[in-house]
């Protein structure tokens, strides 16, 4: 996808991007490439397959989501800053927190911020299951994300303590998700969660399978929720 097909997709959905918003996106691209050659942020540093893989299908959760309002969203294990920063450049109004376990990406995306000019952003060095314990932070945010961190089952553990109640919960996962929705359906319940949509879609140009789930929080979370890092992984929530 080059810059004018990325363009022209983005204004089949709506969203009409300015200049400055496509140079951020240049700037963006430069950035992780040049960063990437110190330390492994990602597998895809082709332009084309960037601004397709990383930029557009970080902004698919704008087809199925409302931006357009000052919401503060957190996103958890971001990496390079997707969905996230794609969405921060698109929607500048948003208040955006980062948190990350590893710290070389939490430099990169402090550099990356300074680079595009970016405000309302925060990022934070640390453990999601930990973040999801203080206080500061629990139950904060009107929208928490997350893109193919892991399986659904444990993604819930981790982002569904951060969520406000009557906030939501949004996932963003490549194919097999049907399988992860069915395994996972006891933890977003027990956690406080009700699943609203599920929307199933191709990327352009590639027709590769992808699905993001939004999850209504509906209830707060129990207090031992999330157990201590990690467990989750190692022990998904389940009935059984």
């Amino acid at each position: 996808m080059n810059t004018e097909a990325f363009y022209q997709a983005l204004q089949e959905q709506g969203i009409t991007l300015n200049d400055k918003q496509m140079s951020q996106f240049e700037t963006y691209f430069q950035t992780l490439v040049e960063w990437n050659e110190k330390m492994n942020l990602t597998a895809i540093t082709d332009q084309q397959e960037v601004y397709l893989k990383h930029f557009y299908d970080s902004l698919t959760a704008a087809f199925y989501m409302d931006f357009n309002q000052p919401l503060h969203i957190c996103d958890v294990g971001a990496g390079a800053g997707f969905p996230s920063i794609p969405l921060k450049i698109v929607f500048p109004d948003l208040k955006v927190t980062i948190v990350d376990s590893l710290k070389k990406r939490i430099t990169f995306l402090n550099h990356l911020a300074t680079q595009l000019e970016l405000t309302d952003v925060a990022f934070y060095h640390d453990r999601a299951e930990n973040f999801g314990k203080n206080a500061k932070f629990r139950e904060q945010y009107d929208v928490v994300t997350a893109r193919a961190v892991a399986r659904l089952s444990v993604l819930s553990e981790l982002c569904l303590p951060l969520t406000k109640v009557g906030g939501a919960f949004l996932v963003m996962k490549a194919s097999g998700f049907k399988d992860e929705m069915k395994d996972a359906e006891f933890a977003v319940q027990f956690l406080g969660g009700e699943v609203r949509d599920v929307h199933a879609f191709s990327l352009p140009e590639e027709d590769s399978e992808r699905n993001i789930a939004i999850i209504d929080k509906r209830r707060k979370t129990p207090k031992k929720y999330p157990r201590k890092a990690g467990t989750p992984n190692k022990s998904p929530l389940s009935a059984e």
